[in-house]
């Protein structure tokens, strides 16, 4: 039996450590305001050991992208997986994407939210992670309103655009929050019930 090295042990929770730690920096003040140099000074480590750990800062902002998607999967999606497919599991889903941005997991709130915008004329693979997130997003809430309509328990439409639209309001609605809109989680709930209706 190998006993696994101490120092490959702390490298990866230091790793995890600094990786978490650009997530809430990012979601705050997005992936652009994010170095290497920034990291190892809020947490009071060398900039040498976080460069030595990561190479660079779009490796960084790359593990902070990947860590986030996780994240939201693990906070949003898992918990949905035992719901009936379609208007059940998509209105759990809306109810764990509120949960997830009024806590929240993150201090800026949806962190796909405070950062596509900043990568959106930027091409690079950081933009790619980021954009990849987004249209697998988008892909399961569209699975679930199609899965609806087929088992007919609401209104024809086209999944798609439903989809579409309704991320754009949970994008809108993590601005609101920010912001201090109270109204911003039922108004969400409201346009969920409206994309619902019976047939």
């Amino acid at each position: 039996m190998t006993i696994p090295d101490g120092r490959l042990l702390r490298g990866a929770r230091t790793r995890q450590m600094i990786v978490r730690h650009a997530v809430d920096m990012a979601s705050l003040d997005g992936l652009n305001a994010m170095s290497i140099g920034r990291i190892a000074t809020s947490l009071g480590m060398s900039k040498s050991g976080v460069q030595a750990l990561f190479g660079s800062k779009e490796k960084l902002q790359l593990a902070a992208v990947e860590t986030a998607r996780k994240a939201f999967l693990d906070a949003v999606v898992r918990p949905t997986e035992g719901h009936a497919p379609g208007a059940d599991r998509l209105r759990a889903l809306i109810e764990q994407w509120v949960v997830y941005v009024t806590v929240p997991l993150f201090p800026g709130g949806c962190f796909r939210a405070a950062n596509v915008a900043e990568f959106d004329s930027k091409p690079g693979p950081v933009r790619d992670a980021l954009f990849r997130d987004q249209r697998d997003w988008q892909h399961l809430l569209a699975t679930e309103l199609r899965n609806a309509v087929d088992a007919g328990e609401i209104q024809d439409l086209d999944a798609e655009l439903a989809a579409f639209q309704l991320d754009a309001v949970l994008c809108a609605a993590n601005t609101a929050l920010r912001l201090g809109d109270e109204d911003a989680v039922p108004k969400v709930r409201r346009v969920v019930a409206g994309l619902l209706k019976a047939p």
